[in-house]
Parts: C-alpha cells; structure tokens; sequence
C-alpha cells in the first residue's frame, strides 16, 4: 500500500500544462519540433501522465485530451502511405505543431515581460537572491517537468539498487513541509535529488515531493538547475527563512517558560 498523501491535493493547473510538458519532451530529447518521433513521444508523454497519476496530482482533462490526441496523430502516421500519384493530406502532426510553435513563442514573450518586472529572466529568482551565484555557473529555470524528470530517476535508481517490499506508512505532506521549511532555514541549500536519495522509502520521497510542490506553489521555495539535466537546487526565499527562524526561536522562547 501507499503512502497516506490525503489531506493535500496538488493541481498542476498551478504549474504547467500539457504543451508545457510536450515542449520539455522535446528540449531534453533534442528533437526538432517540426519533425516529432510522434510514437516516441506519445510513449514517453504517456510515461508522465502514470507517473503524475501516481503522485496522487490532480491530472486536469486537458491532459487526458492531449493523451487522447497524440494517440489519433500516431494512428494516422502508422496508416499506409497513398500510392504514388495521389496528393497527400497534411501531415498529421502539423496542427500539433502549430500549436507548440506558438506557445513556445507566447511562453518567451511571457519570460521577458517577467524579466522586466523581476530585473532577470526567471520563474524563481529574483535580484539578489543568495541561490543565484552558484559555483560561476548560470542557473536555469526548473519547471514542474524538470523536477518530475530527477525525481523519476531517483526512483528507478533506488529501485534496481533495493528492491524489497516497504510497509505501509503514515505519512504527512503537512509535516514534510515543516521539515523541508526547517531543512532549508537559516539560507540553506538543498540539492534535490541528494535530497530524495537520503530517504529511506518510495513512500517517503513521494511525500517529500509533494510537500516541495506545496511549498513551491505557495512561492515559499525557489529551485534552480545548473544545467540541462544538472542538479536541481533548492531554497526557502530570504522573507520566508527570516519569518521561519524567527517562528522557531519564538517557539522555543516559549518552551523554555513552561520548563
């Protein structure tokens, strides 16, 4: 059985949208978006979508729609070419295509606007954060797809390396995220999937996950990659590691009246 994960339902409407994910398909695979490998792409958005199910995310219908519609494109181009003299319809694929050409463009007129009103382009940094210098390297935005990707990995590497059965665990994403907010406190850097592999169970990295969602979707945490396919960096904002440090002291002010 899995872990107890009821009392938080993470929407990826906060995050991104089946586009999104398409177009992270194609960057980490270097494809070119003009010519999709349309069956390899729909086996690997597949692959996502179970993965998401499995988180317990909330798979909003546009994604089941693009699921259903990658399926119709790949049953069209398995279909026997016309023979030689008769004119072809459209490419399958080409209304896709057209569709992920203009968002993309849409998502990096989006960016700089952002860009503007942050001083930079990026999703979760902003000037002067202490995540932004990193070893000299950039850092680069990390998406809901990139953190879904390491955290995949880290699964099936803990899986070849222990396979055994786990009992069943009572888990809090509630309590995950006081340890994650308490991990990070004081301007501490986490490396996420160091992080995940440090865990002692599926159950508990699932948890963990979800619990960093949360905390990334009400903006208390920002993550950064230092490269494609990098290790993906981890941080509370500067407001919320003061507000957080000042709660715990606060706390134990409180604890050492009582004794």
């Amino acid at each position: 059985m899995g872990p107890e994960t009821s009392e938080v339902k993470v929407r990826l409407t906060n995050f991104e949208g089946p586009l999104d994910l398409l177009l992270h398909l194609i960057r980490v695979n270097e494809l070119n978006i003009y010519d999709i490998p349309i069956v390899e792409i729909t086996r690997q958005y597949d692959e996502y979508l179970r993965l998401m199910k499995e988180l317990d995310l909330h798979v909003a219908g546009e994604y089941l729609l693009m699921a259903a519609t990658l399926v119709h494109i790949k049953s069209k181009t398995l279909l026997p070419r016309p023979p030689a003299g008769v004119s072809e319809e459209e490419d399958p694929r080409a209304d896709l295509v057209r569709q992920l050409v203009e968002y993309e463009k849409f998502k990096l007129v989006a960016d700089r606007l952002r860009g503007l009103h942050e001083g930079r382009e990026d999703i979760y940094l902003r000037p002067g954060d202490p995540l932004a210098p990193y070893e000299g390297e950039s850092l680069l935005t990390v998406s809901l797809f990139d953190l879904l990707t390491a955290f995949r990995a880290v699964l099936e590497t803990a899986s070849s390396a222990r396979a055994i059965e786990i009992a069943r665990e009572e888990l809090s994403i509630a309590e995950k995220v006081e340890w994650l907010q308490a991990a990070l406190a004081g301007g501490a850097r986490l490396v996420f999937q160091d992080l995940l592999r440090g865990l002692g169970s599926r159950g508990e990295r699932v948890v963990t996950f979800l619990a960093l969602l949360e905390l990334m979707r009400l903006g208390r945490v920002q993550a950064a990659q230092t490269g494609p396919a990098g290790e993906i960096l981890l941080m509370l904002r500067p407001d919320d590691a003061s507000r957080f440090l000042e709660a715990a002291e606060s706390s134990g002010d409180d604890d050492g009246h009582d004794g």
